[in-house]
């Protein structure tokens, strides 16, 4: 078998399952959005309004679909006898970030994936998103992004104001001084836009594992690993260690990638959440909030900071919003029955009608698993979601064979979020 897939950001963060479902009476958390933790460089405000629609948040009508301002200004000028506007969804005032994998899709070189994730970045920027983040996979025919320190600081030079960082680098396949020393000079040469994302996968097959020199069982030295290598930035990292300068006295941002397991270290480290619904929204929100419960305050971070990744797809039908998915979803599930994720193929070429059961399966769930559809029904959707995770923040990992498309889609994501920048034109 060659290099398999990701599945979701988070699944590359840690491979363990997570627990058991939990009761549905535990699923709306929406009083515990507000007065949380932001970490360094999160926006505090998009707006003279924000405030106000954050007071708002918990008297809209059901669904976050619309303030009650809004509603009022449609009754009035309806009594009054004009004609009422469509007004689109608010989305709850929390960051919008951008996962993007370098995705190789079908024909083109591994070489131009990597162009097209610093061309998105410029956009993605202009766009107002908080953060760009880069990933790392090794040996994986569809996915171009396997140096993700190397490939931030091109991001990094290539834009000015958004946050950049790598969702994430696995730490069981280097050393700790190396990362450290490596984040030390992101952080040096565009301070204040860095961060650090951690997971603990070490690699998709036994091939990979061997030309990194690493077997499965690397994973289980993820707590030891991180230790060392958040020591080398407070100079803790033991008796006789070396202290690289930098990163020494530097505080990058760190996050931990997880599915299930993985928010326990999250929460033991005192470090933000990165979680998808890898395994199901039910075991998501019991990872959460075990994490909340668990959480110990430290100086990276005072309070809890829950990060939910997931692909969003958003269009001007929902079956255009429906087409955007389609590609992944197919080397998903080729990856899941043939043990390979290949290049993304063109929607129109994936055979729908000629999948067997077990490809079908994966590829329903996968699409099940994110969120597309019209501006209302994401709007809708991600509201939901924001309600019953509590979540602080979005990260969206949305993968498409069409880069119009793809970036259309963040564009029309932005104006529900209102992100509020001016977009730059298609390049």
């Amino acid at each position: 078998m060659r290099g398999r897939p990701p599945g979701g950001l988070a699944a590359h963060g840690d491979r363990r399952a997570g627990g058991q479902d939990q009761p549905r009476g535990r699923r709306r958390r929406c009083a515990a959005v507000r007065g949380r933790f932001r970490p360094a460089g999160v926006r505090r405000d998009r707006g003279a309004h924000t405030q106000e629609r954050r007071a708002d948040r918990d008297v809209r009508p059901p669904g976050g679909l619309s303030g009650l301002r809004g509603a009022a200004a449609r009754e009035s000028r309806a009594a009054a006898g004009v004609a009422t506007e469509v007004i689109a969804p608010q989305l709850p005032p929390i960051p919008f970030s951008i996962l993007d994998r370098s995705p190789v899709r079908e024909g083109a070189e591994p070489a131009q994936a990597l162009r097209d994730t610093v061309w998105l970045a410029r956009h993605a920027e202009e766009l107002g998103y908080h953060r760009f983040w880069v990933s790392e996979h090794h040996g994986v025919p569809g996915v171009a992004g396997s140096a993700p320190a190397v490939l931030a600081a091109a991001v990094a030079a290539a834009t000015s104001r958004i946050r950049v960082g790598t969702g994430g680098v696995m730490l069981p396949n280097h050393r700790p001084l190396v990362v450290a020393e490596q984040f030390g000079v992101l952080e040096s040469l565009f301070p204040g836009r860095i961060d650090m994302g951690l997971g603990r996968s070490v690699g998709f097959t036994d091939g990979v594992r061997r030309a990194l020199g690493r077997d499965a069982r690397a994973a289980g030295d993820f707590e030891e690993l991180l230790t060392e290598l958040l020591g080398y930035f407070t100079g803790t990292a033991g008796p006789g260690a070396v202290h690289p300068r930098p990163p020494e006295g530097m505080r990058v941002p760190a996050f931990v990638l997880a599915t299930g397991a993985g928010a326990a270290t999250a929460a033991a480290f005192g470090l933000p959440l990165v979680i998808a619904a890898v395994r199901g929204e039910e075991r998501m929100r019991e990872a959460i909030d075990g994490y909340r419960a668990a959480f110990r305050p430290t100086a990276w971070a005072p309070r809890p900071y829950v990060v939910v990744s997931t692909p969003v797809s958003v269009a001007e039908t929902t079956e255009a919003a429906r087409r955007l998915l389609v590609s992944e979803a197919w080397s998903l599930a080729r990856s899941r029955t043939r043990g390979e994720f290949p290049p993304l193929a063109p929607p129109d070429e994936v055979p729908a009608g000629q999948m067997t059961a077990r490809e079908r399966e994966v590829f329903e769930g996968a699409l099940s698993n994110g969120v597309h559809g019209t501006g209302d029904e994401v709007a809708a959707a991600l509201s939901g979601l924001v309600a019953r995770t509590a979540a602080d923040e979005v990260l969206v990992t949305t993968a498409g064979y069409d880069r119009s498309a793809l970036l259309d889609s963040h564009r029309r994501l932005a104006r529900l979020a209102e992100l509020g920048t001016r977009a730059v034109s298609a390049g």
